[in-house]
């Protein structure tokens, strides 16, 4: 037994030794880094100073550093930038001088500039870091190569990095990538193809400098720390909304080129807003510190993200935009761009923690202020009986509850974490948060900063600091992974598809913008609050074009006229008839709608299902205006698309849907079987004078509408009120409401989309009343209300 304990002694003794040489080996680790692009303006305004830092957090923990400066720029040339840029480091507040400027000093003699350009100058530099790290006695840890340079270059890089300056086995390698990561899905899906030939996506590090910032990276440690406080506020039942906010003083001068290709969507919503929405809405997983944890919610989240439509943002430019593209960029006077440089977006969350929340994203340049925030404001049933000037201060239940990421500028002049004194007092770890001192006079979204409890960071740091130190350490979540970088391109993209040809609304920029860029949701549609000022049209050298009309009204054969790009016509159309709707319900009880069937109203169908949750659906009864002769199922049946694109979103009572009586009896609008008797005899039942509050109609390439034809005479007068009509085109057997029955409707719409329809629609603005030529010509209601709403294809060709 003794010699077992000996033995056994013996034994634990040798582990540890082996275990202190490993550890040994383990301080002996050198560490490469590869700053490309270092004389640019990237590197020299931040990342020379995140390396800086980096070497004083990790200097003395057990690895040696290198730090290689490289460009393609002469090596003399590149040795004079670099040399300057080191002399301007700065140490941390409490430094004292004299240990900073020799800190300073030992950075700088481990700083040294290389000239890359060739795969040979990649093999020399990979040569000399070998033959460094064999010299002085250490083992290659790893290397990590920071790409501050344009994308366009990213591909070239990397295969002379892959084939000549990995490090060797047991060495790890760390890409570090600068947004943007492309345009789009596609763009971005070829990148990453591109990238994934040369680097595995565990060595690769896609920056999204916002991850960095002090308050943003503390947001889901503030979860997490108040997961008592927040557990049951988190979630639709208690969130009114949330505001993702980053405005801009500053115009795009001098980078126009850059946004004329990516525009304030590409810059700044699809990346920096985006990432924070995630960190807000995404579930918490119980081990944060857990990367994968982190990044799978994250995932998650983005696939609970409702799909954008046109009518989910508004988009602006400020004036002075278009003259600075065509002096940056030499285009002729004539070039108009639809470039955004202001957007707000209008996001919903479809889970059961978030359903019906609506998230606002805004970003834009040329504005009021400079400021980033996140603002969570809750929901407030509470009534206090006593007057404002008796309230407790700062705990009044009757004053807005609201959390605030202030991210930076702005009134407080930094970032800071705020919650409302009467929500509860939140937990922040105090080593690296204090609480503001109060600053009278200051109000920050209406209330005084008393109304608060704020905490600001102990020392703030810069955002390329922190990054580059998660690099580091490897904390991936701070970092934008392949999947989630494509989940978000297949988020925006089809939103950005539908704005190419937006026209922005111009502002004046700055505090001349008063409220022109205001907003206002309604369901999942968002809207300008305020019409367009007139002035802000053209210059006085230019022509106007189609592209620079908003919204024109007009007459047209003596009737109202709207007209406006398609999506905004769209809008407007659903708008009106959902005002008709609830007044009419208001006043009798009900609202009688009738729907043309076709391609035109499909737009009009999804807006109305997706966008107007007000809608009284449950007293409105839905008729058809016309009806092909073919089964209810078949797809061709004009009920079948007003089923397919809105009665299965909405909430219609069964018996409030009427439609064309068809498919009787195995047989389709056979005469004997009085199909078109009965769906007449179903009108005067129901609707009182056989008058529809409203009818749609549109407009075909001949004049018809409805399904009444030049060629088909039948419906054009008479006493019917539903006649069975002959179709020049397949199936031509159709059901159609009759003329009169048409004209004795409240209001009648008739909606013109399209560049096929701007000869008819040319023709019959010279026409007079001629239904047996043009039947569209017939439409004149006999008390009501004929308003055209026509999009500028239609309408200017």
């Amino acid at each position: 037994m003794k010699h077992a304990g000996a033995w056994n002694m013996l034994t634990v003794a040798v582990c540890m030794a082996l275990l202190g040489c490993l550890q040994a080996q383990e301080l002996q680790g050198h560490v490469s880094v590869i700053l490309l692009g270092a004389t640019g303006d990237l590197a020299r305004k931040y990342l020379w100073q995140g390396l800086f830092q980096l070497y004083l957090e990790e200097a003395g923990k057990g690895h040696s550093f290198r730090f290689h400066g490289t460009a393609l720029t002469s090596t003399k040339q590149g040795q004079e930038v670099i040399a300057k840029v080191l002399e301007s480091l700065s140490c941390p507040r409490d430094t004292a001088p004299s240990r900073c400027a020799e800190l300073k000093a030992q950075f700088q003699q481990l700083s040294e500039y290389h000239r890359l350009k060739t795969p040979e100058d990649y093999l020399a530099l990979s040569k000399d870091i070998e033959a460094r790290v064999q010299h002085e006695g250490l083992r290659e840890a790893g290397r990590i190569f920071y790409f501050s340079v344009p994308p366009f270059a990213y591909a070239e890089i990397a295969r002379s990095i892959n084939s000549s300056c990995r490090p060797g086995p047991g060495a790890w390698l760390r890409v570090v990538l600068e947004k943007p990561f492309g345009r789009d899905h596609r763009s971005a899906q070829q990148l990453a193809t591109e990238l994934g030939s040369f680097f595995q996506e565990e060595e690769m590090y896609r920056v999204d400098h916002y991850l960095g910032k002090q308050v943003v990276a503390q947001i889901l440690p503030f979860r997490d720390q108040n997961r008592k406080a927040l557990d049951g506020l988190w979630n639709r039942h208690h969130v009114e909304r949330v505001e993702i906010i980053m405005k801009e003083t500053v115009d795009a001068e001098g980078r126009t080129s850059f946004y004329e290709e990516y525009g304030v969507i590409g810059d700044v919503l699809q990346n920096h807003l985006t990432e924070i929405l995630m960190l807000v809405a995404m579930e918490l997983p119980l081990n944060l510190s857990s990367s994968e944890a982190v990044l799978g919610h994250k995932l998650q989240a983005f696939q609970a993200l409702r799909g954008l439509q046109r009518g989910s943002a508004v988009v602006g430019q400020y004036q002075a935009y278009r003259g600075q593209v065509r002096r940056e960029l030499q285009k002729p006077d004539s070039f108009h761009s639809l470039t955004p440089t202001f957007a707000g977006v209008l996001v919903h969350i479809d889970n059961l923690r978030w359903e019906g929340v609506p998230f606002i994203l805004m970003s834009g340049k040329a504005l009021d202020e400079r400021v980033g925030y996140v603002r969570i404001l809750f929901k407030d049933q509470a009534y206090c009986a006593q007057s404002e000037k008796r309230w407790v201060p700062a705990q009044s239940h009757c004053l807005p509850q609201q959390i605030i990421f202030y991210i930076g500028h702005g009134e407080l002049g930094g970032p800071a974490v705020l919650v409302s004194r009467n929500l509860f007092r939140p937990s922040l770890p105090s080593a690296s948060w204090k609480e503001v001192e109060g600053q009278p006079g200051l109000r920050l979204f209406g209330r005084p900063l008393s109304d608060y409890y704020a905490y600001s960071p102990v020392r703030e740091q810069d955002a390329y600091s922190i990054l580059i130190s998660r690099i580091f350490h490897r904390r991936k979540d701070s970092f934008i992974t392949m999947e989630n970088l494509l989940a978000s391109w297949v988020f925006w993209t089809p939103l950005l598809d539908s704005l190419a040809h937006e026209v922005p609304r111009l502002y004046p920029g700055g505090a001349e913008n008063g409220h022109l860029l205001d907003f206002e949701f309604s369901g999942s549609h968002l809207s300008f609050s305020q019409p367009p000022l007139e002035q802000l049209v053209l210059g006085p050298d230019s022509a106007p074009m189609p592209s620079d009309f908003q919204v024109l009204r007009a007459k047209y054969r003596d009737s109202p006229l709207i007209s406006a790009w398609p999506e905004e016509l769209i809008a407007r159309l659903a708008g009106d008839i959902e005002a008709a709707a609830v007044q009419a319900v208001r006043r009798f009880g009900k609202f009688h709608l009738a729907l043309s069937g076709g391609s035109s109203p499909v737009a009009l169908f999804q807006q109305l299902a997706m966008g107007h949750y007000g809608f009284p659906w449950a007293h409105t009864h839905l008729w058809l205006v016309d009806e092909r002769c073919v089964p209810l199922w078949d797809p061709e049946s004009n009920f079948q698309g007003l089923q397919a694109h809105l009665l299965q979103h909405v909430r219609v009572p069964y018996y409030n849907v009427h439609p064309m009586p068809v498919h009787q009896r195995q047989r389709l609008c056979a005469e004997e079987d009085q199909g078109a008797q009965a769906y007449a005899e179903e009108i005067s039942t129901l609707v009182t004078n056989s008058s529809f509050d409203l009818v749609l109609l549109g407009m075909g390439t001949d004049g018809h509408t409805a399904s009444l034809f030049p060629q088909s005479p039948v419906g054009l007068d008479g006493k019917q009120l539903v006649v069975l009509t002959t179709s020049p085109s397949s199936p031509h057997r159709r059901m159609s409401l009759s003329l009169p029955v048409i004209n004795r409707a409240h209001k009648v719409a008739v909606l013109v989309m399209g560049r096929m329809k701007r000869e008819i629609a040319m023709l019959v603005s010279r026409v007079g009343r001629e239904p047996r030529k043009w039947p569209i010509s017939g439409v004149l209601p006999d008390s009501g209300q004929l308003v055209w709403y026509m999009d500028y294809d239609a309408f200017l060709g």
